[in-house]
């Protein structure tokens, strides 16, 4: 039996990750086609397909875990659950028919009427990441702005780009990361001087959380599973009123021992993955 990691780069956690052993098995790092050339049925593929450099879409690969589950390789992380994580608009919409709280968020498309709108908003690409292109818009001047300026970039042209409420920024956020059924680990991301976003990308800090807030925890559990993650990491914001309101979503999360103060995380996070495959090869046989 053999555990895959499926990415088409590396990364620290990918890293971190495939230093793993379970039960005597080691994750390890595979891109998609070799994947696809390598694991047979009952082998475990965990999908770490990230959102593109150029904001379009996503890294090259989702076919190669249609076809590993094709084969009857147990794949977490598969397609449909990085789409609903990436695509911040099917975001939106799962989160929505979940009951889950998420900022209301609409679409614009250069070819479409534009939806009615209310600043203050945040306009962010469809498929974003490290806070890139995110902007925040005080009132409708710096809305037209905004959009006239990103109305030129390929992936507006192709996607358009989301106008999302704004929840009022507290200079802080909490991302939670859930594998399997389970939280694992959580941090505060505080914002760098200056800075209304968390992101680290962005100079933002990292201050670990030994015990996140129920509600939050609740919360982010109830999105992985309208996901159908297996592995994610969920960004929670508080309103004015203290409830914990779900930002994004992010399929292909990247984290460090920050995120566990008393344990190991990684350690944490394969096993739980491994006992997620496990299951799901026990339920298959079953039926």
């Amino acid at each position: 039996m053999r555990r895959a990691l499926v990415a088409q780069r590396p990364t620290p956690t990918n890293e971190s990750l495939a230093g793993m052993v379970v039960d005597g098995i080691g994750w390890e790092s595979m891109s998609p086609e070799q994947a696809l050339d390598e694991l047979r049925p009952g082998d475990t593929a965990l999908g770490r397909l990230d959102v593109l450099p150029t904001l379009d879409g996503i890294d090259d690969g989702m076919w190669a875990l249609g076809a590993l589950e094709a084969r009857r390789v147990v794949v977490l992380n598969d397609a449909a659950a990085l789409l609903a994580t990436h695509d911040k608009l099917l975001t939106a919409r799962l989160l929505r028919r979940a009951g889950l709280p998420h900022p209301r968020t609409a679409h614009i498309r250069p070819d479409r009427p534009f939806p009615a709108v209310r600043p203050p908003v945040v306009v962010k690409p469809r498929f974003g990441s490290g806070g890139t292109a995110v902007t925040l818009c005080p009132d409708e001047d710096a809305l037209v702005d905004t959009l006239a300026r990103l109305s030129s970039t390929p992936w507006f042209e192709q996607q358009g780009v989301l106008v999302q409420e704004l929840v009022p920024p507290q200079e802080y956020d909490l991302r939670i990361l859930v594998a399997g059924q389970r939280v694992v680990g959580a941090i505060f991301r505080i914002a760098a001087e200056g800075e209304w976003r968390t992101n680290i990308a962005l100079g933002g800090a990292r201050r670990p959380v030994a015990d996140p807030p129920a509600q939050a925890c609740d919360i982010a559990l109830a999105a992985a599973h309208a996901a159908g993650t297996a592995l994610v990491g969920v960004d929670l914001v508080q309103d004015g009123l203290g409830d914990w309101t779900v930002i994004e979503l992010n399929g292909a999360v990247e984290f460090t021992r920050e995120y566990q103060p008393a344990g190991d995380v990684f350690a944490d996070v394969a096993a739980e993955l491994a006992r997620q495959a496990t299951a799901t090869l026990g339920a298959a046989a079953a039926a």
